[in-house]
Formats: structure tokens, C-alpha cells, sequence
């Protein structure tokens, strides 16, 4: 295994404020670059990916920003839930945050009803 130059191609550029590994870059060992491939395994050498700092230090950090993106992710999730709006059903004029799903099966939709004329057929 050795590298063969073709991992020039998705060399990857030092990112400003973040780290190469929290912005997605890996690193091969054979080659010595970082590069910016989704694969596993270099497209050069073939040789398995760093996705990970080995220093503890590097590590700590990547774990920390990791943790933070997570929680950021989550207070986002939270903010949208309790920012829906409910809108009034169109027919029973109850509110419901998805209106239209509660529309298909509301009773007093007229497509829905059964209709009142309906004969039913009684065994005797």
C-alpha cells in the first residue's frame, strides 16, 4: 500500500474556527493529508480512514463540540414543537396542529359521514 497521488484531488483546506475532524475531514496515515472523502477507505492507498484525533487533548475537544452541537440541536427541536401554531379543523372548527390530517376523519365532514338515507339489512 502507497500512495499513489490521486488523493491530491480531494485534499482538504484547514477550516477556520472548527476543528478537521468536527467539520468532517479525514485523515490517511499512509498518505499523510487530510482529505475530504465520505468513504471509510482512502481512494488512493486504500488504507483505512482516521475519523478521530488520537492526541487526548484534540480528543476531549472534538468530544466537547460534538456534545454541544447536540444539545443546540435539541433546544432547536424544542423551540419548533412549542411554536406550532394549532388551526381550526375546517368542519368541527376544533383546533389541531395538522388540521388536514384531523380533516380525513373529523364526523362532521360530509365525505366522511355516513350518509343518513343508508338502508341497513337486519337478519331475521
Amino acid at each position: 500500500m502507497t500512495c499513489k497521488g490521486i488523493c491530491i484531488r480531494y485534499k482538504a483546506q484547514k477550516p477556520v474556527g472548527t476543528g478537521r475532524y468536527a467539520s468532517g475531514q479525514r485523515r490517511c496515515q499512509i498518505c499523510e493529508i487530510f482529505i475530504k472523502w465520505e468513504g471509510l477507505w482512502c481512494p488512493c492507498c486504500g488504507y483505512r480512514l482516521r475519523t478521530k484525533p488520537r492526541n487526548l487533548k484534540y480528543k476531549a475537544k472534538l468530544r466537547a463540540r460534538v456534545e454541544a452541537d447536540s444539545l443546540e440541536a435539541k433546544a432547536a427541536r424544542r423551540k419548533s414543537a412549542r411554536t406550532r401554531t394549532k388551526k381550526p379543523c375546517k368542519y368541527c372548527k376544533r383546533l389541531f396542529v395538522y388540521p388536514d390530517r384531523h380533516g380525513k376523519i373529523c364526523k362532521k365532514n360530509p365525505a366522511v359521514a355516513a350518509p343518513a338515507n343508508e338502508a341497513i339489512a337486519i337478519k331475521t
